[in-house]
């Protein structure tokens, strides 16, 4: 008989309907989902025994949630980073007793950039790239603000990268070269960081191609999943201003067509370091979950950390779930008590490819849009009889209202995940997705396709012959 399994998910965005997805997958357990919501996703409603909307994902209300069901509910994942960082993990297991896997808030480690780059400063300075933190509280006036960022300016030619010390998804930063292309317009970005409330990391631009780098942990054991690519940028070509993310895509291998084994093992050797350090001496179970989601830049001195996050990817871990084949609440079970190994972890031999549909004002591809936002997803559910599960639906900032209809909010619509035996058949099955979204959408086009990872491959060529 198979046994019964309460789940509690912390939901926002399209990576939560990939985690119960994966989740409901399960051959050896009977999934039942208790889901708190940043609103009425369809896909999280279909699946959930007990739904309830928490705009905020206020922690109290978390564990006000929890403590009405936690006689059914066995344990709970946070996806977004905003509870992980105000402590969602310690509130729910000191009150209700329900096992969390994901960091304390203690472990929650993308709260502070400028906390990161001290930490690797100390266990890793290889992978850190030089930087300077601006702290808002240490300088009396604009000009003698001014004086010291010019001063770090000219060390590093200007070619620096410009970051929030707060956590801004991704949007916050701004490149040279990019985003300004005058120390100006550098300056006015900066002040707009620190007019916001953030202090402000100035750290080397870094030359090279990106990846993504994942892994399980139980405290003690550190388990990684094959690497992906992000694409920040909201346009073809990568132009445009960064977002949260408009897609993703996965070679059959643990690494991507640019990288090679040492590549990958540099990674590795990388974040067990960070792992290590974090640790200490044996088991930490503050850590338990995805603590480690690593953006690194693959570059001719090396791989260079760009920043760490402490929650799994979006959209980069809805190109692993989907190709899971160790079965995933026993590997949540395992995180739990402590018994994590590489066998408990084996991934189908598949690519992936996560494309994103979004609203038409998101990512300045519109100023402003008054139009109908209603989005219909029957005819991209009907293309599922097509491709079974090659094609993955995941809705993301998507609204179920009253009137029965689904709606677009703010963020990222909905994504398409394919699969297939290559990077360029999986995309594919993505793109057909896209094409038979019904609304006021828009997205990339140039999510993993062949003369954007040739670029990747002969730009790491040119980058190696120069190292």
């Amino acid at each position: 008989m198979v046994e019964r399994v309460g789940i509690l998910v912390v939901a926002y965005g399209s990576r939560a309907s990939a985690v119960i997805d994966a989740l409901s997958r399960s051959e050896n357990y009977d999934t039942h989902f208790y889901i708190a919501d940043r609103q009425r996703n369809p896909f999280n409603l279909r699946h959930a025994e007990e739904h309830v909307v928490i705009p905020d994902l206020d922690v109290s209300s978390i564990r006000d949630f929890v403590d009405a069901n936690k006689d059914r509910i066995d344990f709970g994942i946070c996806c977004p980073e905003g509870p992980i960082i105000a402590g969602v993990r310690d509130v729910v297991e000191r009150d209700t007793g329900v096992p969390m896997i994901c960091p304390t808030k203690r472990y929650a480690i993308e709260a502070s950039k400028a906390s990161q780059r001290l930490l690797l400063a100390e266990c890793c300075p290889e992978a850190n790239p030089r930087f300077k933190i601006f702290q808002r509280s240490e300088y009396g006036s604009e000009a003698a603000l001014k004086d010291a960022i010019r001063s770090f300016l000219d060390e590093l030619d200007s070619e620096v990268a410009v970051k929030p010390d707060k956590p801004a998804a991704g949007k916050g930063v701004g490149v040279w070269g990019d985003h300004f292309s005058n120390r100006e317009q550098l300056f006015e970005h900066f002040k707009s960081i620190f007019e916001s409330g953030s202090d402000v990391i100035i750290e080397e631009k870094l030359e090279g191609e990106e990846s993504s780098f994942q892994a399980f942990c139980d405290g003690r054991n550190l388990v990684p999943v094959p690497d992906t690519r992000d694409y920040k940028r909201a346009f073809d070509y990568d132009m445009g201003q960064n977002t949260g993310g408009m897609g993703s895509y996965k070679d059959t291998g643990d690494w991507l067509p640019f990288m090679d084994r040492r590549d990958r093992e540099d990674e590795v050797r990388i974040v067990q370091k960070i792992f290590n350090a974090l640790r200490g001496d044996g088991n930490n179970d503050e850590l338990r979950g995805m603590p480690f989601y690593v953006a690194f830049m693959h570059t001719r001195e090396g791989a260079k950390i760009l920043e760490i996050n402490s929650r799994p990817g979006d959209p980069e871990i809805q190109n692993v779930l989907p190709v899971l084949r160790s079965d995933p609440v026993e590997l949540c079970f395992s995180m739990i008590e402590g018994n994590l190994s590489p066998s408990k972890l084996e991934c189908e031999a598949k690519a992936t490819v996560v494309t994103y549909a979004v609203p038409m004002d998101y990512g300045g591809y519109r100023e402003s849009y008054g139009g109908d936002r209603k989005v219909d997803l029957s005819g991209l559910y009907r293309l599922k009889e097509k491709y079974g599960d090659d094609l993955r639906v995941y809705p993301g900032s998507m609204e179920l209202r009253a009137d029965g209809n689904t709606y677009a909010l703010g963020s990222r619509t909905v994504c398409t995940v394919g699969i297939g035996a290559s990077i360029e058949d999986a995309r594919a099955i993505s793109l057909d997705g896209i094409r038979h979204i019904d609304g006021a959408l828009w997205n990339r086009w140039d999510i993993g396709a062949p003369h954007y990872i040739a670029r990747s491959i002969q730009r790491m060529k040119e980058l190696r012959m120069r190292s």
